[in-house]
């Protein structure tokens, strides 16, 4: 049969585990209570045991001569009398009961286990009692964090990181990707106002006590409109080919739009491609005629906003390219030159390749 010990509060727990072991033990009802005014000769109070969640908790107190009950108790509840178990909580069991040693064990303690334990012992003359306080420690967790966040730049963010643990956990924030020490906090929340789009990336919440770490992360994306990089003019001899490149920087990425003059200009279209690959877009002439000459703008667009630039495609005369290979001979004459390390002479290359290409194309035009 269990027995719980209910209607403690008006009486000292002292006056409730002696009731209780009356009850239990059939003690005389003679056996004196003794009041907290009297000798504490034969009540002993241990020192406090931490211990960490999870681990296995033991339970220990001697017992003497001529001793004819013992139990131990937890707050309201007797976990064992004797070899009997009276708690239906299957992780308490007997590991010792001699006449020299009364021990049991929690395994996988856990907060609910924290608080006063009793070993009570009955002897031939009177009861003793071993009393213990049992403090569990709780490793930190993160237990509400900030979803991962996209905002608009210049929007004001907070970040909001809260966690459990015994002791109380110490939070704190801090930008990981890209590092950013000057953007951290000592507490729960993080403040960024009139975000740009130099603080995205990746946000760390750190929570810690004397027992762990727990750590987890936030994305922050914030949202800009488009900036094209300064168009560069391109210029292509007759019947060659010619490439015009934009490059826009964007989040969301930017989609792009060619046109000349106020005509947009799709792929496929008069032995033109258009090939969009991230932040840039190419435009491509696979065949430059006179009629291909000309400005050409390019636009990138995203909800945000749009941002253009412009680029002409001119044409290269046969005096140009002669005067381009003029320009890289003397560069590969000037300081440019291989040196040799062995014999420490200079080997200049010629520009005899070039004038070959030139003549070349001129013999193709013609």
């Amino acid at each position: 049969m269990k027995m719980v010990v209910y209607g403690c509060c008006a009486a000292s727990w002292r006056r409730c585990v002696v009731m209780s072991l009356r009850l239990l033990f059939l003690l005389p009802a003679g056996l004196p209570v003794r009041s907290q005014g009297e000798s504490q000769s034969d009540n002993k109070q241990m020192d406090n045991i931490t211990i960490r969640q999870g681990e296995t908790l033991f339970l220990s107190c001697s017992q003497g001569d001529f001793v004819t009950h013992t139990a131990w108790l937890n707050r309201s509840s007797i976990l064992y009398a004797g070899e009997d178990k009276w708690s239906v909580d299957s992780r308490v069991s007997l590991v010792t009961l001699n006449q020299d040693e009364f021990t049991i064990k929690i395994e996988d303690v856990d907060l609910a286990d924290e608080g006063q334990y009793i070993c009570a012992v009955q002897t031939s003359s009177r009861p003793r009692t071993t009393s213990v306080h049992i403090i569990v420690q709780v490793p930190p967790k993160i237990v509400n964090l900030s979803k991962d966040l996209v905002v608009n730049e210049g929007s004001n963010v907070t970040l909001m990181c809260l966690a459990n643990g015994k002791p109380e956990p110490a939070i704190g924030w801090r930008m990981l990707s890209p590092s950013d020490d000057s953007l951290s906090s000592d507490s729960e929340v993080l403040e960024i106002p009139f975000i740009s789009r130099y603080r995205a990336g990746v946000y760390e919440c750190t929570a810690s006590n004397d027992i762990a770490v727990d750590t987890q992360t936030v994305e922050l994306t914030v949202n800009y409109p488009p900036s094209v990089s300064d168009g560069r003019d391109v210029g292509v001899t007759l019947g060659q080919r010619g490439v015009l490149q934009c490059e826009a920087d964007a989040v969301p990425e930017a989609d792009f739009e060619w046109y000349r003059d106020d005509r947009r200009i799709f792929s496929d279209f008069d032995g033109i491609e258009i090939e969009d690959a991230g932040a840039f877009s190419k435009l491509t002439f696979f065949n430059v005629s006179e009629a291909d000459y000309g400005n050409y703008t390019c636009i990138a667009i995203n909800k945000l906003g749009s941002a253009n630039t412009s680029i002409i495609l001119y044409e290269m005369t046969s005096s140009d390219l002669e005067q381009t290979a003029f320009e890289n001979s003397d560069m590969l004459e000037g300081p440019g030159a291989v040196q040799d390390g062995n014999s420490g002479t200079s080997t200049v290359f010629t520009p005899t390749c070039l004038l070959l290409v030139v003549l070349l194309q001129l013999l193709l035009k013609f």
